[in-house]
């Protein structure tokens, strides 16, 4: 064995531990990610369905031997604000971008919140704005 060569298994050694360390860090921030979008959308999505749900049994009406109603844009706001006021959640910075109905039978809900990296570190940043909206149709038979 020549000795210009002692060492260079450590250096590789030593590479491959800061790759690996690299890999799992981005792998467990990515994972921590996409379960925070998804907190987001399911809150979002139990907000809107709250809003759809929104309607008081006195404003619907029979209309060609149909059941109509018109869901408004302050009773959906109001709705989604409760149901979010009520919701236990861990996200950070949440906010109700949006709470509207466009055409009277369905709502959609947007809403933002900040993601914080688990660990923090050059390779990754420290936070991620996160913004989903979610739409719900109310359907009265």
């Amino acid at each position: 064995m020549r000795s210009d060569e002692r060492g260079s298994t450590l250096l590789l050694t030593i590479f491959y531990g800061v790759l690996g360390l690299a890999l799992v860090l981005v792998v467990v921030s990515a994972t921590s990610l996409y379960l925070e979008r998804k907190r987001l959308f399911t809150l979002a999505d139990g907000a809107a369905l709250a809003a759809a749900e929104s309607w008081r049994l006195d404003e619907v009406r029979v209309a060609e031997g149909r059941l109509e109603f018109d869901l408004d844009t302050a009773s959906v706001r109001a709705a989604a604000t409760d149901y979010l006021g009520d919701a236990v959640h861990s996200l950070q910075n949440l906010e109700l971008v949006r709470a509207d109905s466009a055409d009277g039978r369905s709502a959609t809900v947007t809403l933002r919140a900040t993601w914080h990296a688990p660990i923090s570190s050059e390779f990754l940043p420290v936070t991620v704005p996160l913004e989903v909206t979610a739409d719900a149709r109310s359907v009265f038979h």
